[in-house]
């Protein structure tokens, strides 16, 4: 995929949620969940999407695997075309090294559809959080 074919997801973002008239496709209801025990995560969200609460569950192969293939059982419902998104690339740095793994981190992912490629940044002391924002 040409890096020119990207977009910068969390610019646009951001520039939609500041609009006065911005309603988001989806809500987190309270919090997600998620449960590691170093072998098969499991991932649990409530959300709302269109007027209808959801309460889904699934596991992965790592953290972020299970908060993604949950997300996309909540969603592909309402929006079908979730189901071709992929996870391209993932990436995280620190910010502060002396900080140790109480760090603050910068997680870069590249999803894809196909098509077109979207980059999203978020920061977090807590990885799994900033995978998920």
């Amino acid at each position: 995929m040409s890096e020119e074919r990207i977009k910068d997801a969390t610019k646009i973002l951001n520039f939609r949620r500041s609009l006065s008239d911005y309603r988001p496709h989806f809500e987190i209801i309270g919090n997600y969940r998620l449960i590691d025990d170093g072998i098969r995560p499991e991932a649990t969200i409530m959300l709302r999407a269109n007027g209808r609460e959801m309460h889904e569950a699934d596991t992965g192969v790592g953290p972020v695997d299970a908060l993604a293939k949950v997300l996309k059982k909540s969603l592909k419902s309402i929006f079908p075309e979730v189901d071709e998104i992929k996870l391209i690339d993932f990436s995280s740095r620190i910010f502060d090294p002396g900080a140790g793994t109480a760090a603050s981190v910068e997680v870069e992912i590249l999803f894809s559809n196909g098509r077109e490629g979207w980059r999203v940044r978020a920061f977090s002391e807590n990885i799994n959080r900033a995978a998920f924002l």
